[in-house]
């Protein structure tokens, strides 16, 4: 007896079944990125301000330095010489300058005296009490005594101005002294160093290089016609390579985006050809548990908006800060 197959209502044939389930797999398929770009972070590169050997320099690479804090000195003890011999010159000025303010003091009053006396003799002159010779003879004291005060005068300004230049030397060495310290000018991670302790430097030496790497920057291109979809201050998703292979994707805001376009950079891959031009926007990520690299490739998914208000500055990102 023959036996014919029966298919049960409702049960979708085996032809029917692949192409349903081809169907929910195109569904599913990861939608195809907008952009694509490379992580980057704002490098800042520490260098000496004094010449002199490093006596101590403890930045080491891949550790975190908070913001002031003193990672290195330059031997200093060539200037603090130089500061003590200026010191004892500015008290030795602060001496003389007393003692030629005291002695125009007494040549003030001397003068005074004389002019008072030539007055007096002129008066007797006139009245024919007293004889030209006296009269010249107290003229010519109290000019004498002018010319002593000026000259004194004279002195006593030199004497200050010298005081001052010392003073002026003084804090100079000092702040001299001071950028003998190398302080850390921001919260980052040191990248790379390029001197060790014992080396000798010269102003303008680079010592370490350092990064906030608590965010980082994604500079991606985007083509024209895609261009009026993106806003600052809009919440994009990027996603990255994790972990066995698979993309990993994080939240990023868009902080900056050019004002001029230009043609699509050589390592920068894109679903339209190298040669057309593209506008280039900069998405901050926020990298808390570090899985953002630097140099690290990252796609962009334009599917936020931004935020009521945030339009032109988004949870502090500005272009004034991110841009250029």
């Amino acid at each position: 007896m023959a036996i014919r197959a029966q298919t049960q209502p409702g049960r979708p044939t085996g032809a029917l079944f692949s192409l349903l389930w081809c169907t929910v797999l195109s569904g599913c398929a990861e939608p195809e990125p907008d952009a694509y770009g490379n992580f980057e972070a704002r490098e800042v590169v520490v260098a000496a301000e004094i010449a002199g050997r490093l006596v101590r320099f403890e930045a080491r690479e891949g550790e975190q330095i908070l913001a002031g804090a003193v990672v290195g000195e330059t031997d200093t003890a060539e200037l603090e010489r130089r500061l003590e011999e200026t010191l004892a010159q500015q008290r030795a000025s602060v001496a003389r300058a007393a003692e030629a303010a005291a002695q125009v003091e007494a040549l003030e009053v001397q003068l005074a005296t004389a002019q008072g006396e030539y007055q007096r003799t002129l008066r007797l002159y006139q009245a024919e009490a007293a004889t030209a010779r006296q009269l010249n003879q107290s003229e010519g004291e109290a000019r004498t005594l002018a010319r002593r005060v000026e000259a004194a005068r004279a002195q006593a300004a030199a004497i200050r101005e010298e005081g001052s230049a010392a003073e002026a030397r003084i804090q100079q060495t000092r702040e001299q002294i001071d950028r003998g310290q190398i302080t850390n000018p921001e919260r980052g991670t040191v990248l790379a160093t390029y001197v060790e302790a014992g080396e000798f430097v010269q102003p303008g030496a680079p010592l370490y290089k350092v990064a906030d790497l608590d965010s980082l920057t994604l500079r991606a291109y985007v083509s024209g016609a895609q261009l009026a979809g993106v806003r600052l201050g809009q919440t994009v998703q990027v996603q990255v390579d994790g972990e066995a292979g698979e993309l990993r994707t994080v939240e990023g805001r868009v902080a900056w985006i050019s004002s001029e376009a230009e043609f699509t950079p050589t390592p920068i891959q894109t679903r339209e050809e190298r040669t057309d031009q593209v506008y280039a926007v900069k998405i901050v990520v926020p990298n808390p548990d570090g899985l953002l690299k630097i140099g690290m490739p990252g796609e962009v998914l334009l599917r936020g908006e931004p935020d009521d208000g945030e339009q032109e500055t988004a949870a502090g990102f500005s272009p004034d800060r991110w841009g250029g």
